[in-house]
C-alpha cells in the first residue's frame, strides 16, 4: 500500500450508529457529577462468588434499584409536539458493547429490561450472550439500521426519541452505561440521548473508583444526582454484596 497518498471513502457502517448518536446527543444538555466510591466489600464478595459476575452487571442492577426510588431517573424529555416529560414505569438499561466484525470495531447497545428485578446471574448471561453470539443475531435491528441510508436512519432515530413513549424505553433504554474501566481508562461524560448516563473507572489500590452520572439538566438538578450517587454506593455495598455472598455460599 502506498501510504504517501490519501484517499476518500464513504462512512463505513461500523461508524454510522455512533455518528447518529452524536448527532442527537448535541440536543441534550448533559451535565456530569461524580462520586468516589469505596467498593472494597463489593470487590471481596465478587472474588468469592462461585459464578463470575462482571462489574457492568453489578452497576446495571444497582442503578436499576436506584431508579426505583428516584422516579426522575426514569423520566425522558420530549420536545414535540410540545415540551413535556414522560415517566416510564420501570427501567431499561442500555449498555455499550464493542464487537469486532471483519476486522472493524463496532459499537452496539445491549438492552436489559427491568435490571432491578433480575438476578445478577441473569444479567451476566444476557451480557455474555450478546458478547459471544453473532452480531446479526444479538443486534439484528441495530445491524439492519446501520446499513440503511442516512436520511432514513435519522428519521427512525427521531421518531424513537421524539414520538415513541413506551416503545422508546424498549428500543433505546431509560438509562445508559458505558465504561472503559477494564482498559484502565475513565470516561468523563459519555455521549448519550438518555436522561441518565452512567460510567465508572478502574478501582485504585484502595478499592476506590470514580463513578460519574451524566444527566439531562432539563429533568433534574445536581443535588438530586448527588443523592442518587450516594444511594448507588449504598446499594452496591449492601444489596449487591448480599447477593454476591449468596452466590458464594451456594
Amino acid at each position: 500500500m502506498d501510504v504517501r497518498n490519501g484517499r476518500r471513502f464513504r462512512i463505513p457502517p461500523s461508524r454510522r450508529l455512533s455518528w447518529d448518536l452524536l448527532h442527537f446527543n448535541k440536543r441534550v444538555p448533559l451535565c456530569g457529577h461524580d462520586r468516589r466510591m469505596n467498593l472494597h466489600d463489593v470487590l471481596t464478595a465478587r472474588k468469592s462468588a462461585a459464578t463470575r459476575i462482571g462489574w457492568p452487571a453489578l452497576f446495571l442492577k444497582a442503578f436499576g434499584l436506584v431508579a426505583v426510588q428516584i422516579p426522575e431517573f426514569r423520566q425522558t424529555w420530549y420536545r414535540w409536539p410540545w415540551a413535556h416529560l414522560y415517566q416510564h414505569p420501570s427501567s431499561v438499561a442500555a449498555m455499550t458493547m464493542q464487537r469486532i466484525v471483519n476486522d472493524e470495531r463496532w459499537l452496539f447497545w445491549v438492552n436489559v429490561p427491568n435490571p432491578h428485578e433480575l438476578a445478577l446471574t441473569e444479567i451476566q448471561k444476557r451480557l455474555d450472550w450478546s458478547q459471544n453470539s453473532s452480531v446479526e443475531t444479538a443486534f439484528s435491528k441495530q445491524w439492519r439500521l446501520a446499513h440503511l441510508p442516512t436520511p432514513l436512519r435519522r428519521l427512525l432515530w427521531w421518531l424513537n426519541i421524539n414520538i415513541a413513549a413506551k416503545a422508546r424505553a424498549r428500543r433505546l433504554g431509560t438509562f445508559f452505561l458505558s465504561t472503559l474501566a477494564s482498559r484502565g481508562a475513565e470516561i468523563q461524560v459519555p455521549p448519550s440521548i438518555h436522561t441518565c448516563c452512567l460510567t465508572y473507572g478502574p478501582l485504585d489500590e484502595n478499592s476506590v473508583c470514580r463513578v460519574t452520572l451524566g444527566y439531562d439538566h432539563r429533568v433534574m438538578d445536581g443535588a438530586l444526582v448527588a443523592e442518587g450517587l450516594q444511594l448507588l454506593e449504598q446499594i452496591l455495598n449492601t444489596v449487591i454484596v448480599d447477593e454476591l455472598k449468596s452466590l458464594s455460599s451456594s
